[in-house]
């Protein structure tokens, strides 16, 4: 049985994932339980400051000591992205010799869910 997905051709349409659809684990070893299965996979974190737009030309005029406006004030918030999504917010803060992000907001997990969309 097939169920309908919004703007999804009838060809691709998906069907419930049930139980019988899961490998059973191997003989011996444990089963594993929700989320556990994916607990290990990768993902790329990245720490966005901001953004802006060019055009070729000046993007071909950059060189040592050009400087690139971006569109965030010093002191805003940055963007914590997982895999090119926002997942949460936060203050860059410098850790001895390294940069790092404390986060002073996550997004909420509808809101994660929308963007996926």
């Amino acid at each position: 049985m097939t169920h309908e997905t919004p703007n999804v051709p009838a060809e691709m349409a998906l069907e419930p994932l049930t139980d019988a659809a899961v490998p059973a684990a191997p003989a011996g070893s444990p089963e594993p339980a929700g989320l556990d299965i994916v607990l290990d996979v990768p993902v790329e974190l990245a720490v966005e400051i901001g953004r802006t737009e060019m055009t070729i030309g000046e993007t071909l005029e950059l060189g040592p000591g050009s400087i690139v406006v971006l569109n965030r004030m010093t002191g805003e918030p940055v963007d914590l992205l997982v895999n090119g999504r926002r997942i949460a917010r936060g203050e860059v803060v410098a850790i001895d010799e390294q940069f790092g992000l404390r986060i002073t907001t996550v997004v909420t997990p509808d809101k994660r869910l929308d963007a996926a969309a």
